[in-house]
C-alpha cells in the first residue's frame, strides 16, 4: 500500500454519520459482553450449571471475537472494508437467533462463539476505518470522540438488559441484539468504502497473514497493544464480577445492577476524552496508570476488609475514568504505528485485548467473588504501569501524536 492515510475528506454531514456509525460498531464489543451481564446469575439458574461456567459465555464470545478478527483482518485488506463489515454483520444475526433457542449450556456457549465472530467485523473496523483516513493527533481525535460516544454502550447495555430481563428474561436480551445489528445492516449503503483499491493487499492471499509476524516484531506496536490489552482485562475482571458482587452479594436487583453499571461506564466516555488534553498521549497514559494502580490496592482492600457497596461503587468510578484514558492511548498509539496493514493491526489488538478477557472472565468466579475480582483488578493494573512506563520510554517519534 503507497500511501498510509485515504485521500477521503468527508463532508460535514457524512463524518457526523460516520462516527455515529463506527461507534455503533465498536459498540457490539460492549454489546456482546454487557447487555447479558443482569441475567447471569438467572442463567446459571436456568441452565444449573456454576458461576464460573455461565460465565464462559463471556469467554466463548471473546474467544469468537479474537478468532473473527485474526481471519477477517486481512480479509479486510484484501477486498475492502465494506463486504467483510457486511458479512460480519449477518453472522451475528445468526448467532444471536441461534442464542435464544439454546436449550443446553453447551449449545448457548456455540452460538456465543458464532456471536463474537460476527461482533469482531464491527469492532475491528471501528479502528481500522479511522486510521485509513487519518493519522497522527488527528487519528487520535476521531478515535477519542468514538471511544467517548461508545462509552454510553456499556452505560446502556446494562440498563437495557436489566429492564428487557425483568419482562421477557434472557432470551429477550438476544433479540434485542438480533435487531441491532441488523439496523447497522440496513445502514451499511450508506457507508462508503474507506480502503480504494489501489491501496489493497494484491498478494497471494497466504502473504497477508504474515503481517502479523511483522507486527509482533515492531517493539513500539507491541508495547502499545499491551497498554490497551492489559486495561481491557481490567475492565473485564470488572465486569465479570460485577453481576455477582451486586446483585448476589449485595441483594440489588438486576434493573439496579443496570443502572449502576450505567452510571459508572459514563466515566469511561469522559476518560475518553480527558486523555486529549495532554500534549502528549504517552503521558496520559503515565498519569493514568499510576492513578490506576493506587486504585487497585484501594479496591482489593475493600474487597477483603470494608465489605461496604458505596465503598465499593465509589472506588469503580476512579478506575473506570482512567481506563478511559488508557482505551484512547492505546488504540491511537498502536493505530498510528500500525496503519500501513491497518486491518491486520487492529485485528491484532482487538485478539490481545480478547485474549486478556478470555482468560480473566472464568477467574474471577473461582472462589470468593470479590477476592478474585480484586485479585485480578490488582496484577493487570501493575501490568498496565508497567506498559505506560515502557511506553513512556520510548524514543520520540515526530509522526506520534
Amino acid at each position: 500500500m503507497s500511501d498510509s492515510t485515504s485521500n477521503i475528506k468527508p463532508s460535514r454531514g457524512y463524518f457526523i454519520f460516520l462516527v455515529f456509525y463506527l461507534a455503533m460498531l465498536s459498540a457490539f464489543g460492549s454489546f456482546v459482553n454487557d447487555m447479558y451481564l443482569p441475567t447471569l446469575p438467572e442463567m446459571m439458574k436456568a441452565f444449573r450449571c456454576s458461576i464460573s461456567t455461565v460465565q464462559l459465555g463471556l469467554t466463548t464470545g471473546m474467544i469468537g471475537l479474537g478468532l473473527g478478527q485474526i481471519i477477517l483482518g486481512p480479509l479486510s485488506d484484501r477486498f475492502g472494508r465494506k463486504p467483510i463489515l457486511i458479512i460480519a454483520l449477518i453472522i451475528f444475526c445468526i448467532g444471536a437467533v441461534g442464542s435464544v433457542f439454546s436449550h443446553t449450556i453447551n449449545i448457548f456457549l456455540g452460538w456465543r462463539f458464532v456471536q463474537g465472530i460476527g461482533a469482531s467485523g464491527g469492532y475491528f473496523l471501528a479502528r481500522t476505518i479511522p486510521a485509513d483516513m487519518y493519522a497522527g493527533r488527528q487519528l487520535a481525535k476521531v478515535m477519542a470522540l468514538i471511544g467517548a460516544i461508545n462509552g454510553f454502550a456499556p452505560a446502556s447495555a446494562p440498563v437495557i438488559g436489566g429492564l428487557v430481563a425483568d419482562s421477557i428474561g434472557w432470551q429477550g436480551i438476544f433479540w434485542i441484539l438480533f435487531g441491532f445489528s441488523a439496523f447497522l445492516l440496513i445502514l451499511s449503503p450508506v457507508f462508503k468504502e474507506s480502503l480504494p483499491a489501489s491501496r489493497r493487499d494484491h498478494g497471494r492471499f497466504g502473504v497477508a497473514f504474515k503481517n502479523y509476524v511483522v507486527l509482533a516484531k515492531n517493539k513500539h506496536f507491541i508495547i502499545h497493544v499491551m497498554l490497551k490489552g492489559t486495561a481491557l482485562g481490567v475492565l473485564f475482571a470488572y465486569i465479570s464480577g460485577a453481576p455477582f458482587i451486586i446483585q448476589t452479594h449485595f441483594g440489588y436487583t438486576q434493573l439496579q445492577f443496570g443502572l449502576f453499571m450505567g452510571v459508572n461506564a459514563v466515566f469511561v466516555a469522559v476518560g475518553a476524552m480527558l486523555a486529549l488534553k495532554f500534549k502528549y498521549l504517552k503521558r496520559a497514559a503515565v498519569v493514568a496508570g499510576r492513578c490506576l494502580s493506587v486504585i487497585a490496592i484501594a479496591e482489593i482492600l475493600c474487597y477483603y476488609i470494608v465489605d461496604n457497596f458505596w465503598v465499593y461503587e465509589l472506588l469503580n468510578l476512579p478506575m473506570l475514568f482512567c481506563l478511559g484514558m488508557l482505551f484512547t492511548v492505546g488504540n491511537t498509539l498502536s493505530m498510528n504505528e500500525g496503519r500501513e496493514c491497518a486491518g491486520d493491526a487492529s485485528a491484532f489488538i482487538g485478539v490481545v485485548g480478547y485474549v486478556f478477557g478470555a482468560v480473566v472472565s472464568p477467574l474471577v468466579g473461582i472462589g470468593d467473588v470479590m477476592h478474585s475480582t480484586g485479585i485480578a483488578i490488582v496484577i493487570l493494573s501493575a501490568l498496565v504501569l508497567i506498559f505506560s512506563h515502557f511506553s513512556r520510554e520510548l524514543p520520540p517519534d515526530p509522526n506520534q501524536p
